[in-house]
């Protein structure tokens, strides 16, 4: 199963893009023998100010094509980091060939995304910068694949 993580806005240099580098590069290296490609990062920028419909076409446009639709919003289910590692493993039992999350910009994702996905996750009812979502998500989805593998790093 290819894992891609589709967001608004592009990390420059600096702690944002060196932590979210880290654990992508982290993940990737644990992901075959656990069933999973590589993790892919797409970035989508909307450079006339459209707001967030035109942010949720950008970033419908960067979607594989059949994919599982994952959003993350604060009205998702919020989740134990060794739920969503179960999560995850049953969507990679099940067969999917493409699981896509998407992360929307400052303003959020738009209804009609939204209302596309298969499954939302939430943070917490807290509102988080975007970019943070970002690092905090990737180091989920590297947790995950660390609990999937038997790993010490989370320990419970």
């Amino acid at each position: 199963m290819r894992l891609h993580l589709c967001a608004v806005g592009r990390l420059r240099a600096g702690p944002e893009r060196a932590l979210v580098d880290d654990y992508v590069g982290r993940f990737n290296r644990m992901a075959r023998p656990l069933g999973f490609g590589a993790l892919h990062e797409q970035e989508v920028e909307d450079r006339k100010g459209g707001g967030m419909a035109a942010e949720a076409e950008l970033l419908v446009r960067a979607l594989p094509p059949s994919c599982l639709l994952v959003v993350l919003d604060e009205r998702g289910q919020q989740h134990t980091s060794p739920e969503f590692a179960a999560r995850l493993a049953g969507w990679r039992d099940e067969g999917r060939a493409e699981l896509a999350f998407v992360i929307g910009g400052s303003d959020g994702l738009a209804p009609t995304l939204r209302d596309k996905a298969h499954h939302a996750i939430s943070f917490g009812r807290m509102v988080w910068p975007h970019m943070l979502v970002r690092v905090m998500f990737a180091e989920q989805i590297y947790r995950a694949a660390t609990i999937l593998s038997g790993s010490p790093y989370h320990r419970s």
